[in-house]
């Protein structure tokens, strides 16, 4: 029965306390940090906190065991989206309990993935590593991925980097190995602004944005009936969608600016710049020119928000094989939502999989929860993985 205790008491305990840090993605996460930061340190582990610009926000990254090779990287971010507007039926950042149930914002993505690990950390360490299990806990993952690029620039260039890294996103604990990138992007249409009665003489920003938007639709249509295809995938093919857009004023008056943001969310080998390309080039070529004849002023700009490749991990490498042991699991998946996880296999060039404890169906969602059942599966995957890397 002791070794159940973690699944039931101990990682429970800690979820309860990480769900209790309000982390959503535009407030600091540094008092979750510090409390994790703080437990590491009662185990003896050192923490590094990567610092963002202005310095309110950090990652944190730790290892457990020698630090002269390379080891496992277990990463997850530590923000969460906003509950405002969501009909909650419980307070998002009490942890509730009910039904084998965990209730919370963050509970399935993915907070319950850390806490899990956190709470695991004194049985790693009394069982002794011989090889290392580093820490990877990120911030802003949730609105880009743009944290995570200060650790990458460090780790890209160490002597001694992670041999493969495990994103604990939420698969069920299915091992994935490839997921969609994401090319997130801002249109700026500035018009001419007149009284609606001198339409005409204006140049109506909302109607050209229009337009263009209808363009991206057509793209996506495109897509969606011409491929490629990778059937692997829910969605098997590249999507574009246009999700927000602001502009107008008044109905009397011709619309001076709006702006849209839009997305490309690419399959592995589907080269999404090319269609960024056709969008751009018909706001240069069809729309612009029709106004400038009424005004040279006006024009159509894009802004890049966020950039994420896509996750494209060979069946046959090393950690695929690896953690499906730790799973025992024989299949493996492909998921649209996008993670860190490519962020790690491009640029730092560690082999990565995605899988964690959670159904990402309950992410992002009011209500939002982990079952028990996820929690003690998480539990018995890494204590497989200290039967791997740890001396006793």
């Amino acid at each position: 029965m002791a070794a159940d205790k973690p699944a039931r008491y101990t990682s429970v305990e800690m979820i309860r306390r990480l769900i209790a840090f309000d982390t959503v993605s535009h407030k600091s996460n540094l008092d979750l940090l510090e409390f994790v930061s703080a437990y590491l340190a009662g185990h003896g582990v050192e923490s590094t906190f990567i610092y963002n610009d202005d310095r309110q926000k950090a990652n944190l990254y730790a290892t457990l065991g020698p630090t002269d090779r390379g080891g496992i990287l277990l990463s997850g971010h530590t923000d969460v989206v906003p509950v405002e507007g969501q009909d909650w039926h419980t307070d998002p950042f009490t942890m509730a309990e009910k039904d084998g149930r965990l209730y919370g914002r963050g509970t399935a993505d993915m907070k319950s993935f850390i806490a899990i690990v956190l709470a695991l950390t004194p049985e790693f360490l009394e069982r002794g590593l011989e090889t290392p299990i580093h820490f990877s806990f990120s911030h802003d993952e949730e609105v880009g991925c743009i944290g995570i690029a200060s650790l990458i620039d460090i780790l890209k260039d160490a002597p001694v980097k992670p041999a493969m890294c495990i994103v604990g996103e939420p698969t069920e604990m299915q091992v994935v190995i490839a997921h969609k990138g994401k090319q997130y992007l801002r249109a700026h249409v500035d018009g001419r602004e007149c009284h609606s009665s001198l339409a005409p003489e204006g140049v109506n920003a909302v109607e050209y944005a229009a337009e263009l938007i209808g363009f991206i639709r057509g793209l996506a249509q495109r897509s969606q009936t011409e491929g490629p295809f990778d059937h692997d995938f829910d969605v098997p093919h590249t999507t574009l969608m246009t999700g927000v857009v602001h502009g107008g004023t008044n109905l009397n008056i011709v619309p001076n600016h709006c702006w849209f943001d839009f997305e490309v969310r690419e399959i592995p080998g589907d080269d999404p710049f090319p269609k960024i390309a056709e969008i751009k080039a018909f706001a240069r070529d069809q729309l612009e020119p029709r106004m400038h004849a009424v005004d040279p002023s006006t024009g159509i700009r894009f802004e890049d928000m966020s950039m994420r490749p896509s996750l494209d991990t060979r069946p046959d490498e090393d950690v695929v094989a690896f953690v499906k042991a730790l799973a025992e699991r024989n299949d493996h998946g492909k998921v649209a939502f996008g993670t860190e996880g490519a962020h790690f296999q491009h640029y730092a060039r560690i082999p990565t999989v995605v899988c964690g404890p959670g159904s990402i169906a309950q992410a992002h969602k009011p209500d939002e929860f982990i079952s028990l059942e996820q929690i003690e599966k998480c539990e018995a995957f890494l204590r497989r993985l200290m039967d791997r890397v740890c001396l006793n």
